[in-house]
């Protein structure tokens, strides 16, 4: 359908607009695709092929239905079209629903995407105010898309790149030394934190504190009891690794060997 509510052929539209054909009168106002919609129908289960052929309309079954209260499509009740979706049902479902949203496919509408089909000459002239006004809409938002596009274009700095007599020098200018590189120790100094140096500080002397902690030494795998200067004698006797141990026939007053039984 067309803004104005007549119902065409997608295909012959099609075809003018590609060959670039004049319209006839009727339809001049077509420019483009964006002036015509293509319709969601929903069709009869009754129809059949044999209401095809000519006859009464009385007996004839329509081959669209109102998919809202199931009138036929026959050109006796109204039918109207949402501009925005293409959804068709009869007019008389859409004042009893009173809603801003299509019941059929749950896309927005407003007053102005109400199109009604073959209307009389009183509707025409309301469809055209309508149709004017949705394409004085869509250039208004096609201009405001293009000026947003051509700020953020201009908002992005350029870089221009050094002519030929920034980049040359003459032998009596003064050549500027490089910088040293920064050490290792410097970068990660760099990359601290302001107060992470105090808290390293305290961090390396918790550290110290605790290797030289006598139960953190024994701790150690590498710890041994007849190595050890701070135990007595006495007490290294206890364990199997003292000297005595060698020179025993008998099995150890701690320990328990069954060899020497």
């Amino acid at each position: 359908m067309c803004g104005l509510g007549r119902l065409y052929s997608k295909q012959s539209v099609i075809e003018h607009l590609l060959e670039k054909e004049k319209m006839p009168e009727s339809a001049s106002h077509i420019k483009s695709l964006k002036d015509v919609k293509q319709l969601t129908l929903t069709p009869n289960p009754t129809y059949r092929d044999a209401d095809k052929q000519e006859g009464l309309l009385d007996v004839r079954s329509a081959p669209y239905i109102c998919k809202l209260i199931g009138l036929e499509m026959s050109g006796k009740f109204r039918f109207v079209a949402l501009w925005g979706c293409g959804c068709v049902f009869s007019e008389r479902a859409l004042k009893e629903i009173k809603s801003s949203v299509c019941s059929l496919c749950q896309t927005p509408y407003t007053e102005a995407d109400i199109v009604i089909l073959n209307g009389s000459e009183e509707d025409t002239d309301l469809m055209r105010s309508k149709m004017e006004a949705r394409v004085a809409r869509r250039k208004a938002e096609k201009k405001e898309k293009e000026g947003k596009k051509a700020k953020k274009t201009a908002e992005v700095p350029q870089i221009s790149e050094p002519g030929p007599s920034t980049a040359s020098t003459s032998s009596s200018t003064v050549t500027a030394t490089a910088a040293p590189e920064p050490s290792k120790e410097a970068k990660e100094a760099k990359d601290l934190k302001p107060g992470s140096s105090k808290i390293i500080k305290e961090l390396k002397r918790s550290n110290s504190e605790k290797l030289s902690d006598p139960a953190f030494k024994k701790a150690k795998k590498s710890y041994s009891v007849a190595s050890d200067p701070k135990a007595t004698d006495v007490y290294k006797s206890i364990f199997t690794s003292h000297k005595s141990e060698k020179e025993q026939d008998r099995a150890h007053w701690v320990t328990y060997n069954p060899f020497y039984n």
